[in-house]
């Protein structure tokens, strides 16, 4: 390179930049351009990605909630049908307690009937003991029998099917009873048929 030549690349490198009307640099100006283009590019892409975060946060919150429903909605569930399970044994359990009272009352009419001289056959004997185990046996299922005679006439537990004027006993006692009536774990399984003085 001869030295003419660097002389005018020296002189092309010394030139002023160019000033634009306003006096603003015209180079610096085109630099700025990219540099807002790509800060809008930016929050743009950040806009969007809140949006997806908040459209994510309320899929979310919504599953959650679904969620929580079903866990309510199956607890629920559980809890009613044992509570219908419960309810169907008592139901089986009752019955069949109410189909073996008439064979109760059976055994203390056969009983009532026996003279004190029978009272001592061995066949009475085994027929009152095995009268007394079903007893201890219905007792144990928590069947008690209903008191009646001498007490006043309740009817939650009696079915006064009788009324006599009797003034030797306080208005409204019961003075016979001609069915024994049972509980069953406090509940009536079968109501005292009584005779009640007025």
């Amino acid at each position: 390179m001869s030295k003419k030549e660097k002389k005018e690349k020296e002189v092309k490198t010394d030139a002023p930049e160019k000033v634009s009307p306003a006096g603003e640099d015209t180079e610096s100006k085109e630099s700025e351009k990219p540099e807002k283009e790509t800060g809008k590019v930016k929050s743009e892409q950040g806009a969007a990605a809140g949006a997806k975060l908040e459209a994510a946060q309320a899929q979310i919150d919504d599953l959650n909630d679904r969620l929580r429903r079903s866990l309510a909605e199956f607890d629920n569930y559980r809890k009613r049908t044992d509570a219908e399970k419960a309810a169907r044994f008592e139901m089986g359990e009752r019955s069949v307690i109410e189909q073996m009272l008439p064979v109760v009352d059976n055994f203390e009419r056969g009983l009532a009937t026996l003279t004190d001289d029978q009272k001592s056959d061995p066949f009475a004997d085994g027929m009152e003991k095995t009268y007394r185990h079903l007893m201890t046996a219905l007792e144990g299922l928590g069947v008690k029998p209903i008191e009646a005679v001498g007490k006043p006439f309740d009817p939650n537990y009696h079915n006064a099917v009788m009324h006599v004027e009797d003034e030797e006993q306080p208005a409204n006692t019961v003075v016979e009873e001609f069915q024994k009536g049972y509980t069953m774990n406090g509940t009536v399984v079968r109501y005292s048929m009584v005779k009640v003085a007025n």
